[in-house]
């Protein structure tokens, strides 16, 4: 009984027959038909204009988003947790040829206003420190919290105030939009650029970079390019993202999984270290309990020595959360 990580789950049913219709001869690299019309369902996503670039993970998504926001010499205010800083294999500076990821700190693994202020204060602006020239975030965060819309919108002002682009970390941003219950663009308002994740959410190799300004679409093409992400069949990855959206298949895959997660934060009470406000769950636990719930045949990851993370999925079996629900509540 998996509870791993939502990257473990099966693709979708929808996404698997979209991908066999696109198996028909077409234009090369992102000059198919598909490819091209992933602005115009973006855009009405969000409601707005938006250049698309497909590509294959969630690493090149961030890397090639924070490579074009930001120059060699250049830094990045982020979450000390963040996972472009604790699980990326240093990929952030591979791409961006030296930028560096500037730690800020905050309650569930979030920035705020007050977080970027304290990182920017303590820079001097001389050459001999770093200027940082874009923020981070991630929606929903490492821990599974949630940016508020007025949340969202505090931060992008005083990025904007600062003079930096904002990047925002999707990889569970539909579980985001879900639990918040408003509109795509409230949840990553002020971004420059987004990671929209959708291998977590029942995509089989697709996850789609959104620029909210064309021209730096252009400068990311070129990136993508060099990096080694532009496929030449690329209708598969762009078959996989308008099946996701078109339809609104995307809420749906994470409206189960965060309906599956909520039941199994109802069996944990007090044992939980974060809110549940997506899909991700954070139990303490102690070795004894841990190995007590594997030996019930469950699959999940220690979080430290006396902690445990659960993740539920688009696909959560309902008996099987039921099960893992009812283990937790016996401990």
């Amino acid at each position: 009984m998996q509870f791993l990580s939502d990257n473990a789950a099966a693709v979708h049913p929808r996404l698997w027959e979209a991908m066999r219709a696109a198996d028909a001869p077409d234009s090369p690299y992102d000059n198919d038909a598909l490819s091209l019309k992933l602005d115009d369902a973006f855009a009405d996503l969000f409601g707005r204009p938006c250049a698309v670039l497909w590509v294959a993970t969630g690493t090149a998504a961030n890397c090639l988003a924070l490579a074009t926001l930001v120059p060699p010499h250049g830094g990045v205010i982020c979450h000390r947790e963040a996972h472009i800083e604790t699980d990326e294999g240093g990929a952030p500076g591979f791409y961006t040829h030296g930028a560096k990821l500037i730690l800020a700190e905050g309650e569930g693994a979030k920035l705020s206003p007050e977080g970027i202020e304290a990182v920017i204060v303590g820079i001097r602006k001389d050459v001999h420190q770093v200027q940082p020239q874009a923020v981070s975030i991630t929606q929903a965060s490492e821990y599974g919290r949630c940016y508020q819309p007025q949340e969202m919108a505090d931060i992008a002002a005083t990025a904007q105030r600062h003079g930096l682009k904002l990047h925002v970390d999707g990889a569970r941003f539909a579980n985001a939009v879900a639990f918040l219950g408003c509109t795509p663009w409230e949840a990553c308002q002020g971004a420059a650029a987004l990671s929209f994740g959708c291998v977590k959410n029942g995509g089989m190799s697709a996850e789609a970079l959104v620029f909210f300004d064309s021209e730096l679409a252009d400068v990311a093409r070129l990136r993508r390019k060099r990096a080694g992400h532009l496929q030449s069949k690329g209708r598969f990855l762009a078959a996989q993202l308008l099946a996701m959206v078109e339809d609104g298949l995307w809420l749906e895959n994470a409206r189960s999984a965060n309906a599956a997660a909520a039941e199994l934060a109802t069996a944990a009470g007090d044992r939980l270290l974060h809110p549940v406000e997506a899909n991700e769950i954070f139990l303490r636990l102690t070795g004894a309990e841990r190995e007590a719930l594997r030996s019930q045949g469950f699959s999940f990851y220690d979080w430290g020595s006396d902690a445990a993370r659960l993740v539920t999925a688009w696909n959560s079996p309902a008996d099987h959360v039921a099960a893992l629900a009812q283990a937790i509540r016996a401990l």
